[in-house]
């Protein structure tokens, strides 16, 4: 009898265990998206600021300027809901002012030019990839999140299911290859 009560504690322990690690194993899932999410936000906003700054230095042409600073501007202002458009749109104006290594060229030989399009060239390549470190996060949450121990044992607790963050974040070729 003692030894039946004995083995059914350790199974429970056991399983309290388990269920204990998965919960931690949950909320640093949680804490790096976050982490993620904070790299993602400084990484858009650094692309909108050096477009931003780019449009209004007088390098490009003033309908380039137009276009890029709108998106730009647009981008930075964003509401939450709207922000992966708004941020689609400055990839967008991006590549159309981008589009020829003619523009780039110009932009070159301004003065100053060399360093903004580096700047510009950089924000651009990094915006792909912490999104990518993000929707990876959200993606190993979302699969622990679905299994059924984490649903019956309620182990996420209140949280809110992780949203991934889509976007169009191809960047400018003429760009991207001149500066690499």
């Amino acid at each position: 009898m003692t030894a039946t009560l004995i083995w059914i504690l350790v199974v429970l322990v056991a399983i309290g265990l388990y269920l204990s690690w998965t919960a931690g194993r949950l909320d640093r899932l949680h804490a790096r998206i976050d982490a993620a999410r904070a790299a993602l936000d400084a990484q858009l906003l650094r692309r909108a600021s050096v477009a931003q700054e780019l449009a209004t230095s007088g390098v490009l042409d003033p309908a380039a300027s137009i276009v890029l600073y709108e998106a730009a501007h647009a981008a930075r202002q964003a509401e939450e809901e709207q922000r992966e458009v708004a941020e689609s749109e400055l990839s967008q104006a991006l590549r159309a002012v981008f589009a020829d290594s003619q523009q780039v060229e110009g932009l070159r030989e301004a003065p100053g030019g060399e360093e903004a399009a580096r700047e510009l060239a950089e924000a651009v390549r990094r915006v792909p990839m912490a999104r990518r470190f993000h929707n990876d996060a959200v993606g190993a949450a979302r699969r622990l999140r679905e299994h059924r121990k984490v649903r019956w044992f309620r182990l996420a607790g209140h949280a809110p299911f992780p949203p991934a963050f889509e976007m169009d974040d191809e960047p400018p070729a003429a760009l991207v290859e001149r500066v690499a």
